[in-house]
């Protein structure tokens, strides 16, 4: 609109037809204003979106076997969220600092659940979730020409409320566990704190490096339990290295070699009950690559 305000707005129009039809119009709108001199951008967002349900495919035997588990099948409901978002970007001497808070509100919140004790998974909704968070991100200037570090560190909650509306839902004569339950509680792989701190560096001989050091708060602990070693709501923080090296050689030949949790650091990500729970990070990994241009 002027030099110092950037305005966008619009609407989004979904139509999913399957064994149900929805029909959904999503409104979007945001703003930035650039404050002269200092050049520091204020920015608001506020918007819809609609998420179409997965299709449920099921029958025979394998209805048979959900109802012998007081579970059964049932429409699903495409997911509607709304989204409020604020944020400001500060530019200092070469450096460039970013921060940003937002909040989401989720209903027909899209999950997944296992049917009795076998590994199949079917979708599910959830009657809501809420997602909040504030973020930060530092980037500087090209350090002696030769490194820039990077910096991201997010806070976040998210958790959901309420029972399950659709897919592979409990039947009225279910256990206990299956009652609704309108507190929030966290979502599986909820994990409040994350920070990621690498540099990019160009060196001599045409070689670049590159690392990322990641760290975890530590995520959702599916079975808290005062006699087993994580007695508390959340599981141990981690930290994992990450590192990569790669040269060129000339025009059309470029040779690099990455390798991903360089300590090979065991993290737990999920330990719930369920047949599928207790499953950890990938462990170390090395590999390499080549590259040859035949035209350019």
């Amino acid at each position: 609109a002027t030099p110092w305000l950037t305005l966008s707005a619009g609407l989004r129009e979904s139509r999913f037809q399957s064994s149900l039809v929805e029909n959904e119009i999503a409104p979007r709108i945001g703003a930035s204003v650039r404050i002269p001199r200092l050049n520091w951008v204020f920015r608001g967002f506020y918007g819809r979106f609609y998420q179409p349900p997965p299709l449920l495919t099921a029958s025979g035997p394998l209805v048979q076997y959900a109802r012998g588990n007081d579970t059964d099948f049932a429409a699903l409901h495409g997911e509607r969220d709304e989204e409020h978002q604020f944020g400001v970007q500060i530019p200092v001497h070469g450096w460039l600092l970013d921060a940003d808070t937002f909040k989401t509100r989720a209903n027909n919140f899209l999950d997944h659940s296992n049917l009795g004790e076998s590994s199949l998974y079917y979708p599910v909704t959830i009657d809501g979730a809420l997602v909040r968070a504030w973020e930060l991100t530092l980037r500087s200037p090209r350090i002696s020409h030769i490194a820039q570090l990077h910096l991201a560190y997010s806070n976040q909650i998210a958790e959901q409320r309420g029972a399950i509306t659709g897919g592979l839902i409990c039947t009225p004569i279910a256990s206990p566990q299956c009652d609704a339950d309108f507190d929030y509680e966290p979502v599986d792989h909820d994990q409040r704190n994350t920070l990621n701190l690498g540099f990019n560096a160009t060196l001599p001989w045409h070689t670049t490096a590159s690392t990322n050091v990641y760290y975890g708060s530590g995520f959702t602990n599916g079975n808290p339990d005062p006699d087993t070693p994580y007695p508390n709501d959340y599981l141990p923080q981690h930290t994992t290295f990450d590192l990569s090296v790669g040269k060129t050689f000339n025009e059309r030949f470029s040779a690099s070699v990455t390798a991903t949790n360089v300590a090979n650091r065991r993290v737990l990500l999920d330990n719930s009950l369920t047949f599928g729970g207790f499953h950890y990070n990938d462990p170390r990994q090395i590999y390499g690559e080549l590259r040859y241009r035949f035209k350019y």
